[in-house]
């Protein structure tokens, strides 16, 4: 804003021209690489663009024709079914032709006892309650529902849904059996633990 309060855009400072030529720069996806060595386009991503939760369509086209006919491209679709799955599904897919043959849901034993709205809540910086490091079936169970809601939402697109189980060293056999169980039964194509964080 000016002294004045009126608001200021960038042709007031003069740099309009100078911003294009950056962006158009932009407008090219970034080649990264995971630590494992896996190439990661990094274009567009789900923080670059709060609203919409996607990466973009060139980028995604791009890691297609790389990967060709008999290799797979991960594309994430953020921020839950109900809202960045959602906008892949009728937005990014619609525009762009493009139809994923799996989606993957990731959920930890630990969000869904918060879901079971019988957990005491998460404090940042504070230590956790005891019903997130010990075992409590119950309320893995109860909070399912919240996971289930979720395999619903993308099998309403005609997509399988693999649910992941992102493990915490806190979480038992019995918990992750339990989550794997409830998933398959909602109608997830398969539930898998998947132990990244668990093992850094």
């Amino acid at each position: 804003f000016s002294k004045s309060g009126e608001p200021l855009n960038a042709d007031d400072f003069g740099i309009t021209g100078a911003l294009t030529v950056l962006l158009m720069d932009a407008l090219q996806p970034t080649t990264m690489q995971t630590l494992e060595g896996t190439p990661a386009l990094v274009h567009c991503g789900p923080f670059a663009n709060i609203a919409h939760g996607n990466s973009s369509i060139v980028a995604d086209k791009l890691a297609l024709k790389l990967v060709g006919p008999s290799g797979y491209v991960l594309t994430e679709a953020g921020f839950g079914s109900d809202m960045g799955c959602e906008k892949f599904f009728n937005i990014k897919c619609f525009y762009s032709g493009l139809r994923p043959k799996c989606a993957v849901l990731v959920t930890t034993v630990r969000a869904l006892k918060l879901h079971s709205c019988e957990a005491p809540d998460v404090v940042p910086g504070a230590a956790l309650a005891k019903e997130y490091t010990e075992e409590a079936l119950d309320l893995v169970e109860k909070g399912a529902a919240n996971m289930l809601a979720h395999i619903r939402n993308v099998r309403a697109h005609g997509v399988k849904v693999v649910v992941a189980i992102n493990r915490f060293h806190t979480d038992t056999d019995r918990e992750v059996e339990l989550v794997a169980k409830l998933a398959k039964e909602g109608g997830a194509f398969d539930a898998v633990p998947a132990d990244h964080f668990a093992k850094g």
